[in-house]
């Protein structure tokens, strides 16, 4: 696809964002910001078993930060952790499709993926501390 649809995407997922709101009773609530351009990115999500179940986010800032959020809640949805705890820097730069992101913007397209996988480490470590590690070491590489 060319970089325009892409653009489109971003926008629409920016304009009319995919699960964006408060979910009460979350098993995960984590927050976290991008200093360098304002973005704010918090994440939500209900856990049943090993499952994802719900997930919202609420933040404010750049449409592509907006708009991966957007994206990564509507990839995790009813997908178990162990699958999500996979989703690489990689998988969401491909997701959001422009090629020519600069490490700035780079920041913002991961901020999401970064708050959810704080959010898991979290999570998992009150149950389970050597998952949590495993994990700790893939969050290091954002």
């Amino acid at each position: 696809m060319s970089d325009d649809i892409y653009r489109e995407i971003i926008l629409d997922h920016y304009r009319n964002p995919r699960n964006k709101g408060k979910l009460p009773d979350a098993d995960i609530s984590t927050h976290d910001s991008n200093p360098l351009c304002g973005d704010e990115i918090d994440i939500h999500m209900k856990i049943f078993g090993d499952k994802i179940t719900d997930v919202k986010f609420e933040g404010r800032g750049c449409a592509i930060s907006q708009a991966s959020a957007s994206m990564l809640t509507e990839m995790v949805i009813n997908k178990p952790l162990t699958n999500v705890k996979d989703i690489a820097k990689t998988d969401i730069l491909e997701n959001i499709g422009l090629t020519n992101l600069g490490p700035a913007r780079v920041k913002c397209a991961l901020l999401a993926l970064k708050v959810m996988k704080l959010g898991m480490v979290n999570y998992l470590a009150s149950r389970d501390p050597d998952s949590a590690r495993t994990l700790e070491d893939d969050f290091k590489s954002l």
